[in-house]
């Protein structure tokens, strides 16, 4: 495979149709190597446009995203150089290098002890070194270095729950995919004053939700 023509096509082909235009966001594309952080067994689909899988844990399977949908939320997040981001899902470690090289440090959680180590290597052989992957379930949000400037969940969630929501910043921006398949949103939701929020719907998608969430109240007839 031809690397270099490969990512190339991933940004021209995929992430570009899918309106993500700030030059800023296509420059990081081309220069993180995303091949670093796929698992060596799916190396020659680094740059499909597919979900790649991480590993399982009590047969929930994890994934790397799709290339559009990580260049969308990175394009919707507007990272400054003064953001401190939380990351809900580490996974491989590629949307926390991704978003350190815009923040001022990622604070990045993973439920999956093991992930979380793969990912730690990972960023160091990257040079990253604005980031911290803790493991956990920030599911429900990571108080421990809150309120943030931007948030990121890299797995869907049936909801965003408020103790979520309120460790975002005056100003702070988070996206996630919300909802349960076939229905499901990429959101951006900012918070606009102490109790206001301002959400937008981006596209409609599905991805692999989050593992140990728990499903949406459903009514029982």
């Amino acid at each position: 495979m031809n690397t270099e023509k490969a990512r190339f096509n991933m940004i021209e082909q995929q992430i570009r149709p899918w309106n993500v235009l700030d030059p800023s966001v296509l420059a990081l594309l081309a220069v993180v190597k995303r091949e670093d952080f796929v698992p060596q067994a799916y190396k020659d689909l680094a740059f499909a446009d597919i979900e790649i899988p991480l590993g399982t844990r009590e047969n929930t399977s994890q994934t790397m995203l799709a290339p559009k949908v990580e260049a969308r939320m990175l394009q919707e997040l507007a990272i400054r150089n003064t953001d401190k981001v939380l990351e809900i899902g580490t996974g491989s470690g590629y949307m926390a290098a991704l978003l350190a090289a815009k923040a001022e440090y990622v604070y990045s959680i993973e439920i999956e002890p093991g992930l979380a180590e793969v990912a730690r290597k990972n960023l160091e052989h990257a040079g990253v070194a604005n980031v911290s992957v803790e493991t956990g379930n920030a599911a429900r949000g990571w108080t421990k270095d809150a309120p943030y400037d931007a948030i990121v969940l890299s797995g869907s969630t049936p909801a965003l729950p408020d103790t979520l929501l309120n460790q975002l910043k005056i100003g702070g921006r988070l996206v996630a995919v919300v909802g349960e398949a076939p229905v499901m949103q990429l959101q951006l939701v900012t918070r606009t004053d102490e109790n206001a929020f301002n959400t937008t719907n981006i596209f409609e998608t599905v991805v692999a939700p989050l593992a140990h969430v728990k499903p949406a109240n459903r009514f029982v007839f």
